[in-house]
């Protein structure tokens, strides 16, 4: 089973990867891992994506898509992956097409979280964090019983600077922009399917584990 996973920040991409990757005994890869793997083993290509990284540019699709080819050529991945928040345009989703066809894979189960950005916003920008023991809290819907004081251990309350309502209103503007395409373009090749992600964690959950029986019964295996 190869698996993508599109949707804008704060849609429970990463939690339900984690779930799906668990559930089909498949890595779960992102651009954040293979990226710190590459630059901590040193890695020609990780050496090179330092070096932007450094200057605060962005990383070529070049150098990312090569990371990702040399991942997929791991062991792990023979049975099947899952790609979380990758890939994020449509030229990027163009080249993993080629790259699963020169590795024998065929092409991947597109899913992606329809959420809406009110929802976005109150999911991320309520996101407040523990500065003592990291729990986490939303002023939305799991208030601390003290605003800005956690319930544990009387901590102070504080929020990621890519949290801010502002932020968070700027990154769905650009998912819109480069991403929400891929949508389209998945399903015009057939392999889109679509759940609700504003729905509660353990729902988000069923209705994906019925895409994997359905994906399941045309294949033959999961």
């Amino acid at each position: 089973m190869r698996v993508v996973l599109v949707g804008p920040p704060g849609a429970g991409k990463g939690t339900q990867a984690q779930f799906v990757a668990s559930h089909l005994s498949i890595p779960k890869i992102s651009t954040g891992d293979i990226f710190r793997d590459n630059v901590s083993h040193g890695t020609a290509l990780g050496r090179r994506a330092q070096s932007f990284m450094a200057r605060g540019d962005l990383v070529p699709d070049e150098i990312v898509l090569g990371m990702v080819e040399e991942r997929l050529k791991r062991p792990d991945c023979a049975s099947g992956f899952i790609f979380d928040g990758f890939p994020r345009t449509i030229p990027q989703a163009e080249k993993l097409d080629e790259i699963l066809k020169r590795r024998g894979f065929d092409a991947p189960l597109v899913i992606e979280f329809m959420v809406s950005p009110e929802t976005l916003l109150k999911r991320v920008a309520g996101r407040w964090t523990c500065s003592v023991g990291g729990e986490t809290y939303n002023i939305y819907e799991r208030a601390p019983k003290v605003p800005g004081i956690c319930d544990n251990d009387g901590g102070k309350l504080i929020q990621r600077s890519d949290d801010r309502p502002e932020i968070v209103k700027e990154r769905f503007a650009a998912y819109q922009a480069q991403t929400l395409p891929l949508a389209d373009y998945y399903r015009a090749h057939g392999n889109l399917q679509t759940v609700d992600g504003g729905a509660e964690v353990n729902q988000v959950t069923r209705a994906l584990n019925e895409i994997l029986k359905r994906a399941a019964g045309s294949d033959g295996h999961l």
